[in-house]
């Protein structure tokens, strides 16, 4: 027996279906369907996945859609592909549908959109539709004029749907409309869970996309929820439809499965022309431009070196013509030409596209291939026919001004940024469940706590390692309904969201390929994944915002600032000595790739004495290449003796102390040993490190032929392939190593040489994270930087730096609001600076008169600078805001109901700082430590900075943190946690000293 369901809503119809695309095949299958059609609410989130699912579990996959006309009456109508054209249309609707929300408009007009409903099957659902709707309201004449005006547009492709549900009373009706307007009745049940009792499931759903709480009554029957809306066996229909005499319906369905024919053909990528001048072709403009970066960045090298940059340039370009890259690379260009002229940082190169000569001298990249030996066959391959991939690094906070010109530029319709989903995590689900069901806050976050701190861990897992959880569940019977129902939510799309650097640019009208629908700024978004969007033969570019670059940026305006110095951070020494001081002693925080714990510890151990060291630690700080840690530590040092497979092989493992640690290092190894070309060379890397072992060992036989046929014996070559063999999976991409590790570079330089722009920055990258914040500011001082409290007449929203010192920004202060930040700055601007406190709080707006914001700003040191200090300030307060209020606004009553203002002695030290804990989150004025200074120099103590390992000293120290634990004998220890004025450190107290 065959049949369909021909109304499946998935859980892509985002909180209106707990239908998982696998699930849903694979339980259709067990029930008997031969056909699915995957139908979700005016979008096709998931066609492609739900085809691929089909294919896979030998069920016919139906593309359509369930496309609202209109919002206002559930005017609703199932549409599904005929073909491959009606698929096309289908796509255009789904976009059409979904730019017509983004402008407010619900109403989808069939009559001015009936082109795109050839070759496509239109059904009125049997369940909540317009026309069953009158019809059940007793509104015959309006359900027979609408259905008499789709049928007249929609004509022999028009179905009117039924279900087994549907009443008898109902069904004679339907069938005599059928039959005046030559309609056919069509079996179409509504899915939208897969079992009768999964209605409670979608309930809470309903109530969490509408922000609703499920009242008691509802709560309290949950188990016992019956629902119609599930995926029905299909004997039982077809038993039914036979039963009640509705035979015809049921045949009706099983001759429109036969009716469609559509097969997904994976499209090959076609790339958007570059706008070149005309009288030149793409590949000799592509080739001018590399000729003029060749005068630009190679003109002071000697012949010998430059004949070897015009070799490797030629043989570049010859690949790139050959595969038919040249606008490619024109559009990578052009974008980062535009950055460059707008003053958008671009990083040094990010993945293999640093590898090559022509992005270099296109100033796509700024990484030397030559110089580093890095390979363009890694990058670009004749003999592994792929699209090139170049990502672009742009500091986050300009990343949309990059995609905005590529909008402009290439147009609105071939312009897309790639859609994500965000889904419910194991806290994310517990969160939600918990709100509808009426949990009070309290008891939510409890549920929180006890789900373990683990990164992607699922609540299955969690009731497991977590007895707390478990003791929880079992508390009661609304607390193991609430976590069974957050089970069944886990895993379902949540919400939509955009992908962090992806962009589609397409040659032809991006509608007629993938569905889309309106992203941000006035830029179209796919409605299609990433894996699904190159399916679809459409070329993706990754824009990727890196804050570091932000920071990296901001510190060069600073700089610029402050010293009234413009610095070319690409050009300076990647051997300046300070720089790799600086990473000996690896003091890296903020620095790009470096801050961890544990790579700083590789550091220490390491003591780096060039760039290439920094480079090998990037690439070695990774799962699996870790191993090799120690051994490359060991060598450096002349710990371990360094050993080569092949004295050949010593020119390419000689940076690396004899470790493989690049894939590039493979490549030029079966290059050179096996007489590999650099392409075949790039083929073998792919197969070790994705371990295809019929692939390996094909090649061995090659590389070893290749190898005795260069003068090598038949035993050293085997010996050599199983050692690349054995280490291939851990190598790690040379190019993208170079190139990140040059963004690391460059970030240390400007802390050792510029350490208040450079901190400045790193702390306007962190507002709002108070720790953060606390542990840079701590830092700066050990840079000995001056830190200054916020000040009302200098300080901005964000931290300020001078040559040597910092002026804590405004938005650093907890509890102001940011719309009274500005309103300080904008009022400071226009009529000048505040001449005192009184004037301040006379200027500004009276809405912002209130003492919480103004004690913030007090004690946070703010109004230092007046003449009043901080106790006489706060005791005055209420009587100036009272006064305030009085005088309504008039400067002239403001001055002349001003009350008698009291002197104070100022507040204790302990009590100015515990009010710049409060606001601030650290001490700025000085430190607790600082008031037993008598002590620290009898006791002859040490600041924390100048502490040295492996010696006996004694510190004077605040304890932030106490960590108590049990030894194994049952014997208490701690973890402490301790600060003074210089900084923070870790201790431990053994149980003798516990």
């Amino acid at each position: 027996m065959s049949g369909a369901a021909l109304q499946v809503i998935s859980s892509y119809s985002l909180l209106q279906s707990s239908i998982r695309i696998k699930d849903v095949v694979i339980n259709a299958k067990s029930k008997g369907y031969t056909a699915l059609a995957l139908t979700d609410i005016n979008v096709m989130y998931g066609a492609l996945s739900f085809y691929d699912t089909c294919r896979t579990e030998g069920i016919k996959p139906l593309i359509g859609m369930t496309l609202e006309t209109s919002t206002t009456e559930s005017e609703t109508l199932i549409l599904i592909a005929k073909n491959e054209n009606g698929y096309r249309n289908l796509i255009q609707i789904s976009t059409q549908k979904q730019l017509l929300l983004a402008q407010g408009n619900s109403e989808f007009k069939i009559k001015e959109n009936l082109d795109l409903f050839e070759d496509i099957i239109t059904i009125i659902p049997s369940e909540n539709s317009f026309f069953i709707n009158k019809l059940l309201n007793g509104q015959s004449e309006i359900a027979g004029n609408y259905l008499k005006q789709v049928a007249e547009v929609l004509q022999s492709s028009l179905y009117i749907g039924v279900s087994v549900l549907t009443k008898d009373a109902l069904y004679d009706k339907l069938l005599q409309y059928a039959n005046q307007l030559n309609v056919d009745l069509i079996n179409a049940e509504t899915v939208r869970y897969l079992e009768k009792k999964d209605l409670f499931v979608c309930e809470v759903m309903n109530a969490i996309k509408h922000g609703k709480s499920l009242d008691n009554s509802e709560l309290r029957y949950a188990n016992e929820k019956i629902g119609t809306a599930w995926l029905k066996p299909l004997n039982e229909i077809k038993q039914k439809s036979v039963e009640k005499n509705r035979l015809k319906p049921f045949e009706n369905m099983l001759d429109l499965i036969e009716l469609i024919n559509f097969d997904f053909k994976p499209r090959r990528v076609t790339l958007p022309r570059y706008n070149k001048p005309q009288e030149i072709s793409t590949n000799s403009y592509l080739e001018n431009l590399c000729e003029r970066g060749m005068q630009e960045k190679v003109h002071l090298q000697k012949d010998e070196k430059k004949n070897k940059y015009l070799e490797r340039m030629n043989n570049e370009l010859s690949v790139i013509k050959k595969m038919g890259f040249a606008d490619y690379f024109l559009i990578v260009w052009d974008v980062t030409n535009y950055a460059h002229r707008h003053g958008i940082l671009v990083g040094p190169g990010r993945g293999s596209a640093a590898g090559s000569l022509v992005s270099y001298l296109l100033g796509i990249t700024d990484v030397d291939p030559i110089k580093y030996n890095l390979l363009f066959e890694r990058f670009l391959n004749e003999e592994r026919a792929q699209m090139p991939d170049i990502d672009l690094d742009i500091p986050d906070n300009r990343r949309q001004e990059i995609i905005e010109y590529v909008n402009r530029k290439y147009g609105e319709n071939h312009v897309a940024q790639i859609i994500t989903f965000g889904t419910f995590g194991a806290k994310q689900a517990l969160r939600d469940v918990a709100r509808v069901m009426g949990v009070s806050q309290v008891e939510s976050n409890n549920w929180s706590r006890v789900i373990p701190s683990q990164l992607g861990i699922t609540l299955a897992d969690a009731k497991k390692k977590s007895v707390q959880l478990r003791d929880l569940i079992s508390k009661s019977e609304r607390n193991h309904l609430l976590f069974e129902t957050a089970i069944r939510l886990e895993g379902l799309p949540r919400h939509y969201s955009i992908h962090a650097a992806g962009v589609i640019l397409s040659d032809i009208d991006l509608k007629e390929v993938v569905p889309l629908q309106m992203g941000n700024d006035d830029v179209l978004l796919t409605q299609y994944t990433k894996d699904d969007v190159e399916r679809m033969g459409l070329l993706k570019i990754d824009f990727l915002g890196l804050r570091n670059l932000t920071i990296l940026n901001n510190t060069l305006t600073a700089i610029k600032r402050n010293f009234n110095r413009s610095i070319d951070i690409n050009k300076i020494s990647l051997n300046d000595e300070a720089t790799l001081k600086l990473f000996q002693k690896a003091d890296t925080s903020g620095v790009f790739q470096f801050e961890s714990p544990g790579i700083r510890n590789v550091l220490r151990n390491l003591y780096p004495t060039s760039f290439e060291d920094i480079a090998a630690v990037n690439a070695l700080f990774r799962p699996g290449p870790m191993e090799n840690i120690v051994h490359f530590i060991a060598r450096k040092h002349g710990k371990e003796k360094i050993v080569y497979p092949d004295n050949s092989l010593i020119p390419i493992l000689k940076n690396t102390y004899g470790i493989l640690v690049y894939q590039e290092q493979v490549m030029q190894v079966a290059s050179i040993m096996g007489g590999f070309t650099l392409g075949q060379a790039d083929i073998l890397r792919r197969a070790m490190s994705k371990k295809k072992a019929d692939v390996i060992e094909k090649l061995k036989s090659k590389f070893v032929n290749g190898a005795t046929k260069l003068g090598y014996s038949q035993e050293n070559a085997e010996r050599v392939y199983d050692y690349i063999e054995r280490f291939a999976n851990y190598g790690f991409n040379r190019s993208h190593a170079i190139a990140y590790s040059k963004i690391a570079f460059q970030l240390a330089f400007l802390k050792v040489h510029y350490a208040a722009s450079f901190f400045a920055a790193i702390l306007n990258s962190v507002i709002g994270d108070r720790v953060k914040t606390r542990d840079f500011i701590i830092e700066a001082k050990q840079h000995q930087l001056q830190i200054e409290t916020p000040d009302i007449n200098r300080s901005s929203y964000y931290t300020l730096s001078g040559k040597k010192n910092l002026i804590i920004g405004l938005g650093n202060i907890k509890t102001l609001r940011r719309d009274f930040i500005k309103e300080i700055i904008e009022e400071r601007k226009n009529a000048g600076r505040y001449k005192s406190f009184d004037d301040f709080i006379g200027r500004i707006n009276h809405k912002y008169s209130k003492e919480e914001p103004l004690k913030a700003l007090i004690y946070s040191g703010a109004f230092d600078s007046f003449s009043e200090n901080r106790a006489t300030l706060l005791g005055n307060l209420s009587k100036k805001l009272s006064n305030v209020e009085l005088s309504g606004g008039s400067s002239e009553l403001l001055s002349l109901l001003a009350p008698k203002q009291e002197k104070y002695d100022e507040l204790s030290l302990e009590q100015i700082l515990a009010g710049e804990q409060k606001y601030l989150g650290i001490f700025l004025s000085a430190h607790p430590v600082e008031q037993f200074a008598e002590i620290a120099q009898m006791l002859k103590t040490q600041v924390i900075t100048n502490v040295q390992e492996n010696m006996n000293q004694q510190i004077l120290c605040l304890i932030k943190k106490i960590k108590i634990i049990r030894t194994k004998n049952g014997q208490q220890m701690s973890f402490l946690t301790v600060e003074d004025q210089t900084g923070e450190i870790e201790l431990t107290l053994f149980p003798k000293v516990f």
